[in-house]
């Protein structure tokens, strides 16, 4: 790509310098003129999204052996886009006529790489493998293989009215999307400044990847030699008679992944999960299991305070959708606003660039059909059932994806517990129909987040979302031949399963089975408690609305507060940690601190992304050799 292209990347796009808007210039116009360059750059060529589907091919297998051993699955952008441009400067030293990809290429390779690795694994990993631990037998290829392809496009597709919303008119930080974008630009500038921000980012990188491998390792001769560091040191502390070393989690992470995402979240978001998880383990915890009301500490989280935080996340998120509801239908391109004292109609300036609504109503309405069709020919579920659950999985997307634009943390297990208990309701004592309507929201839920974390990524960059889209699209396709035929060769059958110990696995599997028997089974304090933080959830976000900019950052976030209580109390002290290195640095240097914050936040996910996944690449390919 020439150089001068890369000088069209306008001050927007750092995302962190504000450009002045010109007099009745909107917001839109000022990222028009000033940062898009998607007419300018090759984006959508074939050589980046072969590059991305290669890339997240093999990264779907790494998330999919993650998501059964430890019960998490990685973002793969990051990993994308550093294999992507290391592999490609190894291409052009061996053929040096072959051109450079330029930012936007790489940027689309990223969309096809995400789609390919993280947006089609949730269903086959969690809910066809909790199926297995119920009924002892695979489900076959010819349903699986359809019912991620529905659901992983669905959730595609309904992203597309989230993204004007949440990117162009909220600017929702989406961190990731921002690391993406940070790695990608001091990848590709050629600034002295840029350059400075590199190396910072490469710094940062390299001390996120040996992190990263001495606490995820899990070589021979690394525990052998005691080389292997915890990847928890337990606090040790007691609050009401119990000892909090039993409560998961309650400890410090040594994770810069953690300590990086706090760094771009900020502060208002992390000290509101770091609040909420304090009382969490320190008084609501104890008095639980003071009371008996829960037996065993581990559940406290994993059964008990998750129902709360899901409600303030569902109830906080979809009142503040509501509250946005004439920008949502200008996103739609419904709305269209005259200027005053003319009968002229203002011309969205970038319905040529964003994904226009007929593209969603032409992928959603037959994916919609095809997922009922599906759910009733291979599960026996009504096509009522069915309905509704696609219908719930789009509000519930949307929370998902609110929630990883605050937090960078999708919170794809809450809302499965949703769905869940919604179709407990209507289809009481059918435990697969409760397991598999779930895993409809979890693919839904995990693409969309997805796309619009790419969708960020592009935006600040100035590319073409609608190129952005295809290639998004185009990589669902490239990890379903990945990772179906990975999940029968790695899980031959049900003791083979066993072997993993999967720890989410099992809680699909429990909470399907408590479900299935009723909502009385949830406890009754639980149920109280889904009530006042719902209550709790709506009035945080009022407040978050109206209230004045003074005072607007002293707000609670209401999707801090619910993720506190469906994760694990290291998780937040973790993000807590580098939202106060961010704010420290801040106030004691502002100018190194602008400089170096972003990059080196971005570096620290990177390099910690980077080797799980090559640690878990390691692990799946020994997996795959086993069997």
């Amino acid at each position: 790509m020439p150089e001068e292209a890369e000088d069209n990347i306008g001050p927007l796009a750092s995302g962190s310098t504000v450009v002045e808007e010109l007099p009745g210039e909107t917001t839109d116009q000022v990222w028009l003129r000033t940062v898009y360059q998607g007419d300018h750059v090759p984006q959508l060529t074939w050589r980046a999204v072969l590059m991305g589907g290669i890339l997240g091919m093999l990264l779907s297998i790494s998330n999919l052996y993650t998501m059964l051993k430890v019960g998490w699955a990685f973002g793969v952008a990051i990993t994308a886009c550093v294999l992507s441009f290391v592999i490609w400067r190894l291409v052009r030293v061996v053929a040096p006529k072959v051109s450079e990809m330029s930012i936007l290429e790489n940027n689309c390779m990223q969309s096809t790489a995400s789609a390919a690795g993280y947006s089609t694994g949730a269903t086959v990993g969690l809910a066809f493998g909790a199926l297995l631990l119920i009924t002892g037998e695979h489900t076959p290829w010819t349903t699986v293989l359809p019912w991620t392809a529905v659901s992983a496009l669905l959730g595609v597709f309904l992203a597309v009215p989230m993204k004007r919303q949440m990117i162009n008119v909220e600017q929702l930080p989406f961190p990731s999307g921002i690391a993406a974008a940070e790695t990608l630009r001091s990848l590709h500038a050629h600034s002295k400044e840029a350059i400075k921000q590199a190396y910072s980012l490469v710094a940062a990188l390299v001390a996120g990847a040996v992190v990263g491998f001495f606490v995820n390792g899990e070589f021979p001769w690394l525990i052998r030699n005691n080389l292997k560091v915890p990847d928890l040191f337990k606090f040790d502390a007691t609050s009401f008679g119990v000892s909090l070393k039993e409560m998961p989690g309650f400890g410090w992470a040594p994770s810069l992944l953690y300590i990086g995402a706090g760094m771009l979240i900020g502060m208002r978001v992390c000290l509101s999960m770091l609040v909420g998880s304090l009382a969490l383990y320190f008084y609501f915890g104890p008095q639980v299991l003071n009371a008996h009301i829960i037996e065993q500490p581990s559940a406290v989280i994993k059964g008990w305070a998750l129902w709360s935080g899901s409600a303030i996340m569902v109830t906080s998120g979809l009142t503040a959708f509501a509250l946005e509801w004439k920008t949502i239908l200008r996103s739609l391109n419904i709305v269209k606003v005259k200027k005053a004292g003319t009968d002229i109609v203002e011309i969205d300036p970038l319905a040529e660039i964003e994904v226009p609504l007929k593209w969603l109503v032409i992928g959603v309405v037959p994916l919609a059909i095809a997922s009922v069709t599906l759910q009733y020919l291979a599960f026996s579920i009504s096509p009522f059932v069915g309905l509704t659950t696609v219908c719930l999985s789009f509000v519930l997307g949307l929370i998902a994806c609110r929630a990883t634009g605050e937090t960078d943390v999708t919170p794809m297990s809450a809302m499965c517990k949703i769905t869940q208990i919604t179709v407990a309701v209507m289809a009481p004592k059918n435990i697969v129909t409760n397991l598999m309507a779930a895993s409809v929201t979890a693919n839904i839920a995990s693409s969309s987040a997805d796309l619009l974390t790419d969708l960020k990524s592009g935006y600040l960059l100035g590319a073409n979302a609608r190129k952005q889209f295809l290639a998004q699209l185009s990589g669902v396709f490239f990890g379903l031949a990945a990772v179906v035929p990975a999940w029968y060769l790695m899980v031959p059958n049900k003791a083979a399963l066993e072997k993993f110990e999967p720890p989410t696995v099992n809680v699909w599997k429990s909470v399907a089975i408590a479900l299935s028997q009723g909502i009385d089974t949830i406890p009754e304090s639980a149920r109280w408690g889904m009530v006042i933080a719902g209550f709790l959830g709506i009035a945080l976000a009022l407040l978050d609305k109206f209230a004045s900019k003074k005072y607007k950052p002293y707000v609670p976030s209401a999707m801090g507060l619910g993720l506190s209580w469906v994760m694990p109390f290291s998780n937040a002290f973790g993000f807590f940690l580098g939202a106060l290195l961010a704010s420290v640095w801040r106030l004691v240097e502002k100018k190194s601190a602008e400089l170096y914050v972003v990059p080196m936040a971005s570096g620290a996910v990177a390099g910690e992304s980077l080797i799980c996944a090559i640690l878990a690449i390691i692990q799946a390919a020994e997996a795959l050799s086993r069997h």
